[in-house]
């Protein structure tokens, strides 16, 4: 073959990895598997390329132009590149909306079962408050025979610093429970969603009984929903891996337990970071006379919005959920 002939059946390709080259370059942290595994397949036919090009036409400007390429192929699929952000960024606006998306069955099964649990405890409470009360230690059923709730006791006895650090490791260890419970068939993650609905109808049932309901709902309306959210999403996830071990489909259960733990504890790490502003919400904002209820639900809701946009991600493409 005479070099002509050469760049008239070649040239095209070497246009294309160029191309193909300088577009991975402004895109390195979006490109596909499928992308990658095609540009590398065309650096091997540079490489080929070059060594028949520098063996029979050296010092032409072919052979300038694949050494070239085959020193930038090369300085871009083999060089050391921190991919810190980019995993950071991967796992808030693609992995964890994609494990949220599919935990869509499990979250049903557990609003569901909370809500349930929720109107028995408040209906127990409100036909057998002796019972109810039980649930409760004798100092916060005085506070409440003083029209008082006995968070504010809580409130004023212990500095908001302090409230909000022991605040946020009670609730994240709730929601590990939830989902580490997932592993006992999802008993303990169910467990873990019936007993808080049941408490929480309980004591709206008892603060109702003493005309104090009310003050309870504003106490939890800046921090309730999201924290409700949190443990209820958690719990799910956990109830997805004791789906996978009861299940286990076509797969062996150890692989399927794998890959539902896996997906799991990416539901777990996208929602253990909220707990810490909660946990500042409700030992400041909660617990605040000075503000209204008003503002102390608008403060919920839009806690509870900004968790569900991040969760779901609506620009997530329909493709990748």
């Amino acid at each position: 073959m005479n070099y002509a002939a050469l760049l008239e059946l070649r040239e095209p390709a070497w246009r294309e990895f160029d191309a193909r080259l300088l577009e991975a370059r402004r895109r390195s942290h979006r490109l596909e598997y499928r992308e990658l595994e095609d540009l590398a397949l065309a650096y091997r036919q540079i490489l080929q390329d070059h060594a028949l090009v520098s063996s029979r036409f050296p010092a032409t400007a072919a052979a300038q132009r694949l050494s070239r390429l085959v020193l930038e192929g090369t300085r871009w699929l083999y060089e050391t590149r921190d991919e810190t952000p980019h995993r950071f960024r991967d796992f808030w606006t693609r992995r964890f909306p994609e494990a949220f998306r599919r935990l869509a069955p499990n979250l049903f099964v557990t609003v569901s079962l909370f809500g349930l649990a929720a109107v028995f405890g408040l209906f127990l409470a409100l036909e057998q408050t002796a019972l109810a009360t039980s649930l409760l230690p004798r100092g916060a059923i005085e506070d409440l025979e003083r029209g008082h709730l006995w968070t504010e006791s809580l409130v004023r006895t212990v500095p908001p610093s302090v409230s909000s650090s022991g605040i946020a490791t009670n609730n994240i260890s709730v929601a590990i429970v939830g989902w580490a419970g997932g592993a006992l068939a999802g008993l303990g993650s169910l467990y873990i969603v019936l007993m808080n609905g049941f408490l929480l109808g309980a004591l709206v049932g008892v603060t109702a009984h003493y005309s104090l309901a009310p003050r309870l709902l504003e106490f939890v309306a800046a921090h309730g929903i999201l924290e409700i959210t949190l443990i209820l999403v958690t719990a799910a996830a956990g109830l997805k891996m004791g789906q996978a071990l009861v299940e286990g489909g076509d797969r062996p259960r150890r692989e399927a337990m794998r890959d539902a733990a896996r997906e799991s504890l990416t539901v777990l790490g996208g929602c253990a970071p909220w707990f810490v502003p909660l946990a500042i919400v409700e030992s400041l904002v909660s617990p605040s006379p000075a503000l209204p209820f008003a503002v102390k639900l608008a403060a919920g809701l839009t806690l509870e919005a900004l968790f569900l946009f991040v969760a779901w991600n609506p620009f997530l493409r329909r493709s990748e959920a």
